[in-house]
Protein backbone atom coordinates (compact mmCIF):
# COMPACT_ATOMS: atom_id res chain seq x y z
CA UNK A 1 0.00 0.00 0.00
CA UNK A 2 2.76 2.47 0.83
CA UNK A 3 4.36 1.90 -2.60
CA UNK A 4 0.94 2.14 -4.34
CA UNK A 5 1.52 -1.14 -6.19
CA UNK A 6 -0.45 -4.39 -6.27
CA UNK A 7 1.46 -7.51 -7.22
CA UNK A 8 0.25 -10.40 -9.34
CA UNK A 9 2.41 -13.36 -8.39
CA UNK A 10 3.99 -15.46 -11.19
CA UNK A 11 1.77 -18.47 -10.47
CA UNK A 12 -1.31 -16.26 -10.89
CA UNK A 13 -0.23 -14.59 -14.14
CA UNK A 14 -0.85 -15.90 -17.64
CA UNK A 15 2.75 -15.21 -18.69
CA UNK A 16 4.15 -16.86 -15.55
CA UNK A 17 5.99 -13.75 -14.36
CA UNK A 18 5.28 -11.26 -11.60
CA UNK A 19 3.36 -8.14 -12.59
CA UNK A 20 3.45 -4.90 -10.63
CA UNK A 21 0.22 -2.94 -11.02
CA UNK A 22 0.49 0.75 -10.09
CA UNK A 23 -2.56 1.92 -8.15
CA UNK A 24 -4.21 5.31 -8.50
CA UNK A 25 -5.84 7.12 -5.59
CA UNK A 26 -9.34 5.75 -6.34
CA UNK A 27 -8.06 2.17 -6.28
CA UNK A 28 -6.18 2.78 -3.04
CA UNK A 29 -9.28 4.28 -1.48
CA UNK A 30 -11.39 1.22 -2.35
CA UNK A 31 -8.70 -1.12 -1.03
CA UNK A 32 -8.37 0.83 2.24
CA UNK A 33 -12.14 0.73 2.83
CA UNK A 34 -12.35 -3.00 2.12
CA UNK A 35 -9.26 -3.74 4.16
CA UNK A 36 -10.57 -1.86 7.18
CA UNK A 37 -13.74 -4.00 7.14
CA UNK A 38 -12.08 -7.40 6.86
CA UNK A 39 -8.54 -7.12 8.18
CA UNK A 40 -6.11 -9.12 6.07
CA UNK A 41 -8.38 -9.68 3.06
CA UNK A 42 -9.78 -7.23 0.54
CA UNK A 43 -12.04 -9.60 -1.37
CA UNK A 44 -14.44 -11.55 0.82
CA UNK A 45 -17.76 -13.33 0.57
CA UNK A 46 -19.78 -13.92 3.72
CA UNK A 47 -16.73 -12.70 5.68
CA UNK A 48 -14.49 -15.41 4.22
CA UNK A 49 -11.59 -14.68 1.84
CA UNK A 50 -12.24 -15.18 -1.86
CA UNK A 51 -9.43 -17.30 -3.26
CA UNK A 52 -10.88 -17.75 -6.74
CA UNK A 53 -13.97 -16.79 -8.68
CA UNK A 54 -15.85 -19.69 -10.21
CA UNK A 55 -17.85 -19.38 -13.40
CA UNK A 56 -21.09 -19.86 -11.48
CA UNK A 57 -20.22 -17.10 -9.01
CA UNK A 58 -19.24 -14.79 -11.88
CA UNK A 59 -22.55 -15.42 -13.69
CA UNK A 60 -24.57 -14.80 -10.52
CA UNK A 61 -22.67 -11.55 -9.93
CA UNK A 62 -23.39 -10.43 -13.50
CA UNK A 63 -27.06 -11.20 -13.04
CA UNK A 64 -27.23 -9.28 -9.74
CA UNK A 65 -25.50 -6.31 -11.38
CA UNK A 66 -27.75 -6.40 -14.45
CA UNK A 67 -24.85 -7.07 -16.84
CA UNK A 68 -25.18 -9.29 -19.91
CA UNK A 69 -24.25 -12.92 -19.32
CA UNK A 70 -21.88 -12.76 -22.30
CA UNK A 71 -19.61 -10.34 -20.40
CA UNK A 72 -16.36 -12.13 -19.60
CA UNK A 73 -13.85 -11.57 -16.81
CA UNK A 74 -11.24 -10.62 -19.43
CA UNK A 75 -13.57 -7.91 -20.78
CA UNK A 76 -12.68 -5.90 -17.67
CA UNK A 77 -9.09 -5.70 -18.95
CA UNK A 78 -10.24 -4.52 -22.37
CA UNK A 79 -12.52 -1.91 -20.82
CA UNK A 80 -9.71 -0.69 -18.57
CA UNK A 81 -7.30 -0.38 -21.52
CA UNK A 82 -9.92 1.42 -23.61
CA UNK A 83 -10.55 3.97 -20.86
CA UNK A 84 -6.82 4.65 -20.51
CA UNK A 85 -6.30 5.17 -24.23
CA UNK A 86 -9.36 7.42 -24.48
CA UNK A 87 -8.01 9.53 -21.61
CA UNK A 88 -4.77 10.16 -23.53
CA UNK A 89 -2.41 7.48 -22.25
CA UNK A 90 0.27 6.79 -24.88
CA UNK A 91 0.26 3.22 -26.20
CA UNK A 92 3.80 2.59 -24.91
CA UNK A 93 2.69 3.50 -21.37
CA UNK A 94 -0.43 1.36 -21.75
CA UNK A 95 1.76 -1.56 -22.76
CA UNK A 96 3.74 -1.19 -19.55
CA UNK A 97 0.67 -0.58 -17.37
CA UNK A 98 -1.07 -3.66 -18.74
CA UNK A 99 2.10 -5.73 -18.87
CA UNK A 100 1.61 -6.76 -22.49
CA UNK A 101 4.62 -8.57 -23.92
CA UNK A 102 4.36 -7.04 -27.39
CA UNK A 103 3.41 -3.68 -28.85
CA UNK A 104 1.22 -5.48 -31.40
CA UNK A 105 -1.14 -6.53 -28.61
CA UNK A 106 -1.61 -2.90 -27.57
CA UNK A 107 -2.22 -1.64 -31.12
CA UNK A 108 -5.78 -3.02 -30.98
CA UNK A 109 -6.59 0.03 -28.83
CA UNK A 110 -4.91 2.61 -31.11
CA UNK A 111 -8.14 3.48 -32.94
CA UNK A 112 -9.56 4.81 -29.67
CA UNK A 113 -6.90 7.52 -29.45
CA UNK A 114 -7.00 9.82 -32.45
CA UNK A 115 -6.23 12.99 -30.45
CA UNK A 116 -2.52 12.69 -31.10
CA UNK A 117 -3.23 12.97 -34.84
CA UNK A 118 -4.71 16.49 -34.69
CA UNK A 119 -1.32 18.02 -35.47
CA UNK A 120 -0.92 15.86 -38.55
CA UNK A 121 -4.48 16.55 -39.69
CA UNK A 122 -4.03 20.33 -39.38
CA UNK A 123 -0.93 20.45 -41.59
CA UNK A 124 -3.10 21.21 -44.59
CA UNK A 125 -5.30 23.80 -42.85
CA UNK A 126 -3.65 26.84 -44.47
CA UNK A 127 -2.45 25.20 -47.65
CA UNK A 128 -5.20 26.61 -49.82
CA UNK A 129 -5.06 30.08 -48.24
CA UNK A 130 -1.40 30.79 -48.99
CA UNK A 131 -1.27 29.46 -52.54
CA UNK A 132 -3.48 27.63 -54.93
CA UNK A 133 -1.80 24.36 -55.76
CA UNK A 134 -2.41 22.69 -59.06
CA UNK A 135 -4.42 19.64 -58.19
CA UNK A 136 -4.13 16.51 -60.23
CA UNK A 137 -6.53 13.66 -60.15
CA UNK A 138 -4.79 10.34 -60.01
CA UNK A 139 -6.58 7.30 -61.30
CA UNK A 140 -5.93 4.29 -59.13
CA UNK A 141 -5.86 0.97 -60.86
Amino acid sequence: MSRRVAWIHPDEAKAGRAIGVPLNEDALDVLRRRWSRHGDYVFTYKDKPVNQCSTAAWKRALERAGIEKTFRWHDLRHMWASWYVQSGTPLQELMELGSWASYDMVLRYAHLAADHLHGAASRLDDMFLTHKPKLQLVKLT
